[in-house]
């Protein structure tokens, strides 16, 4: 991931997180540790997936901890600009119902919140636990598709 393929900003109505690229669990990483800082009411965030190619698991469930989270909160997440095909996969593991998708401009204004690239391989197992027990949550039907990623995670956890 090049530094540049994650960029969050802190707007004036909430947050705005731009990805470019293939979405996988690099991307996971600084996103889990952005939502994980989320506190209060912080507004609304907007994800702009118009340069998104394409996501992985890890990368959704992060999403859906986002989702989840807002929704707890009442803060409203949206999915910008993302291709039939990234609506396709989010659909595919029942995490529409926690965003509303829409068509928009990333903002041009805003103050950039930094983020960090982890190479550290506990903190890739622990994100990548984290981020599919998040799809679990979202939707019980992906108990059954992501059961061995979590275990197989969760075995490298414990060394």
């Amino acid at each position: 991931m090049n530094s540049n393929d994650l960029q969050i900003m802190r707007t004036p109505k909430g947050y705005s997180v731009k990805v470019i690229g293939r979405a996988n669990f690099e991307y996971g990483m600084p996103l889990r540790a952005f939502v994980r800082g989320l506190e209060g009411d912080y507004g609304l965030v907007r994800i702009d997936l118009k340069d998104c190619v394409a996501m992985d698991s890890t990368f959704m469930g992060i999403l859906a901890m986002l989702g989840l989270r807002s929704k707890k909160n009442s803060s409203p997440v949206e999915i910008v600009n993302a291709n039939e095909y990234n609506q396709g996969l989010l659909k595919g593991l029942g995490l529409t119902s926690l965003f509303h998708f829409v068509d928009g401009e990333f903002p041009g204004d805003g103050e950039n919140v930094p983020t960090e690239e982890s190479k550290d391989m506990i903190e890739t197992a622990e994100t990548v636990v984290e981020a599919h027990k998040n799809l679990v949550d979202a939707d019980s039907a992906n108990q059954d598709k992501f059961k061995e990623v979590i275990d197989y995670a969760e075995q490298d956890l414990k060394g």
